[in-house]
C-alpha cells in the first residue's frame, strides 16, 4: 500500500505548498497596504520598505499554517471521496486509520516545522522587523540630507547645510522650535549625524548658539553634541513579546514585573508551543469526519461543511482560552486539553 500512501502524500504536499504561498502572499500584500502610510510619511526607500515588510512573512506563515493544513487535507480527501477512490481503497481492506496515515504523517512533519518556526525563527524575524522599522523611522537610514536645502527632521526641528558628504555636514544651521519657551538656533562650521541608543544626535564644532527663553543667551563652542530627541529608542522599543527569544520568555516568566506582562508572556507561550499541535488536531478531526462518514451506507454530503464548522469551533475555542491564560497551571490545563482532544480523535479514527 505504499503506492496509495505516495499518491495521497504527493497531492497533500502540492496543495499545501500552493495554498501556503498564495495565502501568505495575500497576507503579505495586505501588510504592505497597511504600512503604506509609513512609506509615505518617512520617505523610506521602496526597496527598504519591501525588505521591512518581508520580515513579517515568518510571523504571517506561523499564523496561517494550521488553516492551510486543514484546507489541504479536506480538499484532497473530499475529492477522493467524491470520486469513490476512498470507497475502492476501503474495499481492498484498508481501514480509515490506514487511509488517514499519509495526512497524519504530513501533519506531524508540519507540526515539527511549525514548532521550529514559532520557537526560533519568528522571534528573530520580529526583533529584526522592529529594529529595522525604528531605524527607518528615526535612525540615520531615513534621512536624506541635501546641500543648500532645509531638511525637517521632525516637527519644528529644521537643519540647513551648505555641504553634505554622507552624514558629515559643513556650514550648518539648526533651528529647534519644538518648545516655545526654550528655542535654540545653532550655527556651526562642521557637523556629523550619529545614531545612539537614545536616537539621533548631531556633533557640531566651531560654532555659536542662541538660546531664547525669557532672555536671549548667546555663546560660542568648540564642540557641541546635541541630542535631537526625535524618539527615545528605549520607549519606542516597548515590551513587544513577539520579539523576545523563547529562552528569554521562559526566564522572564518568573521575573515579570506585573500580572499584565505575566499574562502576555503565558499567552505568547501558548501560541509558540501549543499552536503547532493544532495542525495535528485539525487534521485528525477532519479525517475522522470525512473518512467515517464516507464509509456509511448513506454517505453524508454535509461532512465537509461539518468538518469546517468543527475547525472553526476548535480554533475559536483555542484562541479564546489561550488569551485567558493567567497562571502557569492554566497553561498546563490548556496543554493537557489539547493533547487529550488529539488522543481521543486519533483513538476514534482507529476504532472500527
Amino acid at each position: 500500500m505504499k503506492i496509495i500512501d505516495r499518491y495521497f502524500t504527493r497531492q497533500l504536499i502540492a496543495i499545501f505548498l500552493v495554498l501556503l504561498l498564495i495565502l501568505t502572499g495575500l497576507a503579505w500584500m495586505m501588510e504592505i497596504m497597511s504600512m503604506m502610510k509609513f512609506l509615505m510619511t518617512y520617505g523610506v526607500n521602496f526597496g527598504d520598505f519591501l525588505g521591512l515588510t518581508a520580515l513579517m512573512i515568518p510571523f504571517i506563515a506561523s499564523i496561517i499554517i494550521p488553516f492551510v493544513t486543514f484546507i489541504a487535507i479536506i480538499f484532497v480527501y473530499n475529492k477522493t471521496i467524491s470520486e469513490n477512490e476512498v470507497t475502492v481503497i476501503a474495499a481492498s481492506g484498508q481501514s480509515p486509520a490506514q487511509i488517514a496515515r499519509p495526512a497524519l504523517r504530513l501533519a506531524l512533519v508540519i507540526t515539527a516545522v511549525h514548532l521550529l518556526l514559532n520557537v526560533f525563527i519568528v522571534p528573530i524575524s520580529q526583533d529584526q522587523f522592529y529594529n529595522t522599522q525604528w531605524n527607518l523611522r528615526y535612525g540615520l537610514a531615513h534621512l536624506k540630507l541635501q546641500e543648500s536645502a532645509f531638511t525637517e527632521l521632525t516637527d519644528n526641528l529644521v537643519v540647513y547645510v551648505e555641504g553634505v558628504s554622507g552624514y558629515d555636514m559643513s556650514q550648518l544651521m539648526l533651528s529647534d522650535m519644538r518648545d516655545e519657551k526654550n528655542q535654540v538656533v545653532i550655527f556651526a562650521e562642521k557637523g556629523k549625524l550619529v545614531s545612539t541608543v537614545h536616537g539621533l544626535s548631531i556633533v557640531m564644532s566651531n560654532g555659536s548658539l542662541q538660546f531664547m527663553s525669557d532672555n536671549l543667551i548667546t555663546g560660542t563652542f568648540d564642540t557641541f553634541d546635541m541630542d535631537l530627541n526625535v524618539a527615545e529608542k528605549e520607549n519606542e522599543r516597548s515590551f513587544r513579546v513577539r520579539r523576545i527569544s523563547t529562552y528569554s520568555l521562559i526566564r522572564n516568566l518568573l521575573d515579570a514585573p506585573n500580572m499584565r506582562q505575566h499574562k502576555i508572556i503565558l499567552s505568547e507561550m501558548s501560541t509558540r508551543l501549543l499552536l503547532p499541535l493544532m495542525n495535528l488536531l485539525l487534521a485528525a478531526v477532519c479525517l475522522l469526519i470525512l473518512l467515517k462518514t464516507s464509509l456509511l451506507r448513506r454517505r453524508a454530503s454535509f461532512a465537509p461543511m461539518f468538518a469546517v464548522i468543527s475547525m472553526a469551533v476548535i480554533m475559536a475555542t483555542y484562541m479564546s482560552l489561550s488569551n485567558m491564560v493567567e497562571h502557569i497551571y492554566d497553561f498546563g490545563i490548556l496543554a493537557c486539553g489539547v493533547l487529550i482532544c488529539l488522543m481521543c480523535t486519533i483513538f476514534l479514527l482507529h476504532k472500527k
